[in-house]
């Protein structure tokens, strides 16, 4: 059993940059794949961005492709997602997750953070 605990979200201007964390609590995220993903009012939650454990599987999202990026720490425990060059529509609650499987671009996981909000400015 692992919990994931996010934090990073908050407000930014447009073209600005947030680097969102997850950590895992109660066993380490070292062997999990984890992904990013979205969620806006009215809207269903889409994939951002996930990586498998030893970081040679990363996918992304072709609306953060080449702006965003997945990186973990060197103990593999927390998994960052930084976010560059932010638009509007990137405005979400932002939710990590982690599964002990391969990554994956669907909401296949086994285990989801709270969310953070983050907010992109005008």
């Amino acid at each position: 059993q692992v919990q994931l605990i996010e934090s990073g979200g908050g407000l930014v201007q447009a073209g600005g940059s947030l680097t969102l964390s997850c950590t895992g609590v109660g066993s380490s995220l070292f062997t999990f794949a984890v992904g990013w993903f979205r969620q806006s009012p009215g809207k269903e939650r889409e994939f951002v961005a996930t990586t498998n454990w030893s970081g040679d599987r990363i996918y992304y999202a072709d609306s953060v492709q080449g702006r965003f990026i997945v990186s973990r720490d060197g103990s593999g425990n927390t998994v960052y997602l930084q976010m560059n060059r932010l638009k509007l529509e990137d405005t979400a609650v932002y939710y990590c997750a982690a599964r002990s499987e391969g990554a994956s671009i669907t909401t296949s996981y086994d285990y989801w953070g709270q969310g953070t909000q983050v907010t992109v400015s005008s």
